[in-house]
């Protein structure tokens, strides 16, 4: 006891207060028979100072906060030291098109009451956009962890979501069969579209904004005028629910995947199939076109020989699925270029890194994030990312952020470095 009173170095003045506190506290509990002992053995007079009032419980919780920083500072600290000693880019070295998410999370929001379905970035603000099982639409702000507005209107599950190419206008599908456009300046909804006959999975803008496109349960894809709310193009073909649409970056053709384990390029203006893509042995849940900037990495990758002046090789197309295993195509050929395993369970997301194309990001119901090497067809990076199924994923096209959704009923905002 001696050797731990020698360690315990306060101030006279320190001390004074530290007492003060305590009497403080003993008081406040009601143990007068403890804090009468205390009085007569530190000798002091009179704790009813205002200025102690709640003084201990104040600097217990402050310890606590500073523990939890020290600890994440420790996780950031490991994390680099492990870096160096792999012999991986350090901060100093490390450009944009390197950026990949690192723990701890910088946020983790909690608010809604069920699965979180779909996280998206807004194409202008600091504003994520989540959906949730819960019926609700969500509006955070990703740099501050606040929660902006709550979006009500749908009678079931929501279960996509989309910002149009200004920012302006939010477009959500439910289980309840509807698609609703939101104004975003004023968070009100001021169109219901209607036309599909079962769940509502999946819903992208095409790049001018002034179409949507929809995926349902009934089998069918649908392209919809925002001006008008009219339904213009029904796209068939699939033999199973269609589970998510998505559109090329010319917007030319759209991509989409289906429990009947196909996934179909359709010509987005003539409603023909281009091709369909088959390799995988279960339910495809996801799909992403690979962004410009990634085209000439995906053809490296692909040991494809690109000459002066030939044709821009793909536009090319990932994919995940139950099977647990991601597959990069070719849309021009319909081949499947490569085969990346490593996910323990069903891969529910996607995307290309937006920097430099370099890496593909996916999470899964292993409730990992993985970033993925796909020119040496490797798993780079294993995050440990929700404490439940991880269901959805996006990376801001410009700043150093990925956002994620889980079952767990949370999202976890990354910072990238």
């Amino acid at each position: 006891m001696s050797d731990l009173r020698g360690k315990l170095i306060l101030s006279p003045r320190q001390r004074e207060e530290l007492n003060y506190a305590l009497a403080d506290y003993l008081q406040s509990r009601g143990y007068t028979e403890t804090l009468e002992v205390f009085r007569r053995e530190t000798d002091i007079k009179d704790s009813g100072n205002a200025k102690y009032n709640g003084l201990l419980e104040k600097k217990w919780t402050s310890i606590i906060r500073l523990q939890k920083k020290v600890m994440d500072l420790e996780a950031k600290l490991a994390e680099m030291q492990k870096e160096v000693s792999d012999g991986g880019v350090t901060r100093k070295t490390r450009s944009a098109v390197d950026w990949i998410p690192r723990p701890p999370e910088k946020y983790e929001l909690s608010g809604h009451r069920s699965t979180i379905t779909r996280v998206v970035f807004h194409p202008q603000y600091s504003l994520i956009a989540s959906s949730s099982e819960d019926a609700t639409i969500k509006v955070w702000d990703y740099e501050t962890g606040d929660h902006e507005k709550t979006l009500k209107g749908h009678t079931d599950s929501v279960q996509d979501l989309a910002f149009d190419h200004t920012g302006k206008i939010l477009a959500t599908c439910s289980a309840d069969m509807s698609i609703r456009i939101w104004d975003i300046t004023t968070y009100t909804c001021v169109k219901t579209l209607q036309g599909h006959d079962h769940n509502v999975s999946s819903v992208a803008f095409m790049p001018s904004g002034d179409f949507l496109v929809s995926s349902s349960r009934d089998k069918t894809i649908k392209m919809w005028e925002v001006a008008t709310g009219y339904c213009v193009k029904t796209y068939t073909g699939h033999r199973e629910w269609v589970r998510s649409v998505r559109v090329s970056p010319d917007g030319s053709l759209l991509a989409s995947c289906s429990n009947d384990q196909t996934i179909r390029v359709w010509i987005a203006s003539t409603r023909e199939c281009k091709g369909e893509l088959r390799g995988h042995e279960h339910v495809v849940e996801c799909i992403a076109w690979a962004p410009d900037v990634a085209i000439t990495h995906v053809a490296e990758a692909a040991g494809m020989q690109i000459k002066k002046g030939d044709p821009v090789p793909g536009p090319f197309l990932v994919s995940g699925s139950r099977d647990k295993t991601i597959r990069l195509w070719d849309s021009s050929t319909s081949v499947c270029l490569m085969t990346l395993t490593g996910h323990d369970n069903w891969v529910r997301g996607l995307i290309f890194h937006p920097g430099g194309g370099k890496t593909i990001i996916s999470c899964a119901d292993d409730k990992t994030i993985r970033i993925w090497d796909y020119s040496n067809q490797r798993c780079a990076k294993t995050l440990d990312a929700h404490s439940h199924f991880v269901t959805t994923i996006d990376f801001h096209k410009t700043a150093p952020y990925v956002v994620s959704g889980s079952v767990d009923q949370t999202i976890k905002v990354w910072e990238c470095r």
